[in-house]
């Protein structure tokens, strides 16, 4: 019998690369609105793994960058109390030892070889080569981020990239997606402003971005969000000002890294941590485990515990920088997550897009090895070059449990932190979302001249998109803050004359400005 169904019917619909219609495409699936995710995600782990491997061999994003190797020390006391009761973690409770790191300082969306003028985010990406193995702390320089759930990680990226067809950057695409996710509002607020161009890589904050967990010897955990202040103090740059740089050196924040170690200035960096009981606390007009949101320095003070210090470059750039490989989940015993959902969506994507860049052996490079002993059952795989297969076991047992000589499981330090989970498997949008508030206040909290160039950096990006995208965006800004809309608002509008009238002009000035020419 011959099929009647229209193959095209409803070609708009949404599905994953299964033929599964897509009914949620904002949220994964969640204990509760605000609680751990699940692993059977599949339309999440079907589309975060296709991203994963979307480009070779570049990373997706942070394909740009530079790094540098030093030391972190920790000062052992948060607020004059021992860092102990806080957390085990050696890394912080040993105050005699220099921890090794290696850091990697990058660009997000801009390829390979983009200028580092270019406005965008900045990684800062901390290997900690700890007594305990490694630990990897991977944030960027501006403490929040443009979406809350992992599910939505792809279409942002995708949004902010060029164009598919074209291949040119179009801002039209990126402002679509921000016009949609409200919650972009606030990192929109701080990316077009003069904190969207760091001067340089020394001169820059950096922050671990999402809501940690520490833990102490009796499981009891504490939420902990990271710091970094430089101590050469922050600087940022106008877009006038960038665009400069840019016409006569388009590698300077490489450049400065690299030549101030080499002449022993060394920069450092001072770790701060805030802290909060664990809990959904109501009292909050926001979730602080929302990667969208600060916490305010005057309701959750900031702890100074630690200094970090780059004090030798790379010998290769590509065995090095360009090899390192970082994960959200490496962390140490001491350490753990929160139900942040974008931490765990991108504890998952991390460490499989090293596999997939760098290959399944990633982690026996020497950028990349903890300089803690390895002892692990897990062999094979392109580019197994380990020789050690016999030194800690018998080198015929691969597996565990065994009684013939295979690795045993080791005893934990202390006691395990068991967080009390309950509700709903679901996929729904988190309680408290908040999208403006935030957004408006870092508007009222920057300067004059910062206000000032983020008005003119939207508007300029603005003006060239359609204008049913102009008037969301405009909403969006009023709702954040009246003076900000307004501004916008009046700019665009200002922008959109300026615009016709050139071009009514051109038109003609064409004729009289020509210069005639015998014909040939």
């Amino acid at each position: 019998m011959e099929n009647k169904q229209n193959p095209n019917h409803g070609e708009e619909k949404m599905t994953n690369q299964q033929g599964h219609a897509v009914t949620d495409n904002q949220n994964v699936r969640t204990v509760g609105d605000r609680g751990p995710t699940t692993l059977e995600n599949y339309d999440f782990l079907e589309k975060i793994s296709h991203f994963d491997r979307e480009k070779i061999p570049e990373r997706i994003v942070h394909a740009r960058g530079t790094g540098a190797h030093g030391y972190f020390q920790s000062y052992g006391t948060v607020n004059g109390e021992p860092i102990s009761k806080y957390t085990r973690a050696k890394v912080f409770t040993n105050t005699e030892v220099q921890t090794p790191v290696f850091v990697r300082f990058s660009t997000v969306v801009h390829g390979k070889h983009s200028p580092e003028t270019l406005r965008d985010p900045r990684g800062f990406a901390i290997k900690f080569y700890t007594e305990d193995g490694n630990w990897d702390l991977v944030g960027n320089n501006l403490k929040i981020f443009f979406i809350r759930d992992p599910l939505k990680f792809p279409d942002m990226i995708h949004a902010f990239r060029p164009d598919p067809v074209t291949n040119y950057q179009n801002l039209e695409r990126m402002f679509d997606f921000v016009s949609q996710s409200p919650e972009a509002l606030h990192m929109v607020t701080f990316v077009f402003s003069p904190w969207g161009i760091p001067a340089t890589y020394r001169h820059m904050q950096g922050s671990g971005v999402h809501t940690y967990k520490w833990v102490n010897e009796e499981g009891k955990a504490v939420l902990v969000k990271y710091h970094w202040e430089p101590v050469q103090g922050i600087k940022n740059l106008t877009q006038d000002e960038a665009t400069e740089i840019q016409g006569k050196n388009f590698n300077h924040a490489t450049q400065d890294l690299y030549e101030a170690i080499e002449k022993g200035d060394y920069p450092e960096w001072e770790l701060y941590v805030q802290i909060m009981e664990d809990g959904e606390h109501p009292e909050l007009d926001y979730d602080p485990l929302d990667a969208t949101k600060l916490w305010y320095k005057e309701d959750y003070p900031w702890h100074k515990v630690g200094k970090m210090v780059l004090n030798r470059n790379p010998e290769n750039f590509h065995a090095e920088v360009e090899q390192s490989a970082f994960g959200t989940g490496v962390l140490v015993d001491g350490l753990d997550f929160s139900d942040d959902k974008l931490l765990q969506g991108r504890t998952y994507s991390y460490s499989d897009t090293q596999r997939y860049r760098v290959g399944a052996n990633y982690l026996q490079l020497p950028i990349n090895r903890p300089h803690h002993r390895v002892a692990t059952n897990q062999t094979g795989g392109q580019m197994d070059f380990r020789q050690d297969y016999g030194d800690f076991k018998n080198p015929h047992v691969d597996y565990e449990p065994s009684i013939i000589g295979g690795l045993k499981e080791d005893k934990n330090p202390g006691v395990e932190h068991e967080p009390y989970v309950e509700g709903n498997l679901q996929r729904k949008a988190i309680s408290r979302e908040n999208n403006y508030g935030q957004a408006g206040e870092t508007y009222r909290r920057l300067s004059d001249w910062e206000k000032d160039d983020l008005i003119k950096n939207l508007v300029s990006a603005l003006s060239g998109c359609r204008k049913e995208i102009q008037d969301q965006m405009i909403q969006h800004f009023y709702q954040c803050d009246n003076d900000y809309g307004k501004r916008v608002e009046d700019g665009l509008k200002m922008a959109m004359k300026s615009n016709k009238e050139m071009m009514e002009d051109a038109v003609q000035e064409a004729g009289a400005m020509g210069h005639p020419s015998d014909p040939y």
